[in-house]
């Protein structure tokens, strides 16, 4: 039977970037449902980048996280890991002011935004039927993230740091036996010191076989669809356009338009799958915010979001077992807060020091503590 310091239960960007910050002080497992690392939510995120726009514990973990995914430490991976994109957030008639005092918000603090007239926004995104848009503005500060390549470098550097990362491994149970957990999976059985609770949709499920109060973590389904765009557009040189109160966004991707409703439904955690309805209301707001005619959708997928009842992430140790230790919750944002959340979570689990990036934020040990629910 082998032994590590820490099980992580998921293979997630959650599980991974942990793996990747606290494998060069700790032996580690990974332990992965499926046949592929980052199969549920990270592999069908729209994975965008942005200081702003989020709830503000959220913008701290991305501005916590800003450097290491604008400089990655070197050799990390490949290519850049953020690829400039930019964002018109649009309001119809009714939303000015909404819009409005949003661009006087991020212009105090110093942002390059712009405000679009209509010839404005035609050039930045000819595809917008201004008849649509009551008023809006550019922000340059929203980037594409490169999730595989960030996925996979996590993943690369906790193996070359002697992190083990297995795959089709189901988590049967787990059981504390004096210091240490007797984890039980359909292959093996391993024994570790902390089990950390990495499993995205599955977190609450993974802590009742472990014999932990559940936090609480619901999954949400988000739908996205493609589309064609004109021939001749240039995919690449479009924003992402987002509606000033999330009720839908659309980025290129692939060379094609994605759309998403921006819907949140309590699911069940599983491999989800659009309904055709938040299909549906996709392509309607594509139609309804440009002149592009949907004659087909190329193609519709779902993903889960999954959230504490507070939406906020839960990171430490449970209060009624401290070998256990929680990493979910993200709601949407993981990959964007990985750097942070996961260096956050190996400080907790090493005894270490918060990282400056972090501190710098206001955030610290207790701030995504579980305890917080009891």
């Amino acid at each position: 039977m082998q032994t590590f310091d820490i099980a992580i239960i998921g293979g997630g960007i959650a599980g991974l970037s942990l793996a990747h910050f606290v494998s060069p002080n700790r032996s580690v497992v990974v332990l992965e449902q499926e046949e592929a690392l980052g199969y549920h939510s990270t592999g069908r995120s729209a994975a965008e980048f942005t200081l702003r726009d989020n709830p503000p514990l959220v913008n701290a973990l991305a501005r916590a996280s800003h450097a290491f995914m604008m400089a990655p430490p070197e050799s990390f991976a490949a290519v850049p890991l953020l690829i400039p994109r930019g964002s018109i957030l649009i309001g119809t008639q009714g939303k000015e002011a909404l819009v409005k005092a949003r661009f006087e918000e991020a212009r105090a603090l110093g942002v390059a935004v712009e405000w679009l007239d209509e010839a404005a926004l035609l050039a930045r995104a000819p595809l917008l039927d201004p008849s649509y848009v009551a008023a809006a503005y550019f922000d340059p500060d929203y980037w594409d993230i490169e999730v595989d390549a960030l996925l996979q470098a996590y993943a690369r550097h906790a193996r070359r740091n002697g992190a083990q990362i297995l795959e089709k491994r189901q988590l049967t149970s787990a059981k504390r036996t004096g210091e240490s957990w007797l984890i039980e999976t359909n292959e093996e059985t391993i024994r570790a010191h902390v089990l950390v609770n990495a499993a995205g949709g599955w977190a609450d499920t993974v802590a009742g076989r472990a014999g932990v109060a559940p936090m609480g973590i619901v999954p949400h389904r988000r739908t996205a669809i493609t589309v064609d765009l004109p021939a001749g557009t240039d995919a690449n040189a479009l924003p992402e356009i987002n509606e000033i109160e999330d009720t839908f966004y659309f980025k290129p991707e692939g060379g094609r338009l994605l759309a998403s409703p921006a819907d949140a439904t309590p699911c069940e955690p599983g491999d989800v799958q659009p309904e055709e309805l938040d299909i549906a209301y996709a392509a309607h707001y594509v139609e309804e915010a440009t002149t592009l005619d949907v004659r087909r959708v190329f193609k519709s997928w779902a993903g889960m979001r999954s959230f504490a009842p507070d939406h906020l992430p839960v990171v430490g140790y449970a209060k009624d077992e401290p070998g256990f230790f929680w990493l979910a919750g993200q709601g949407g944002y993981g990959i964007l807060t990985s750097p942070a959340l996961g260096s956050l979570a190996a400080a907790l689990l090493t005894e270490n020091p918060i990282p400056e990036p972090l501190m710098r934020e206001g955030i610290g040990a207790g701030t995504f503590s579980p305890r917080r629910f009891h």
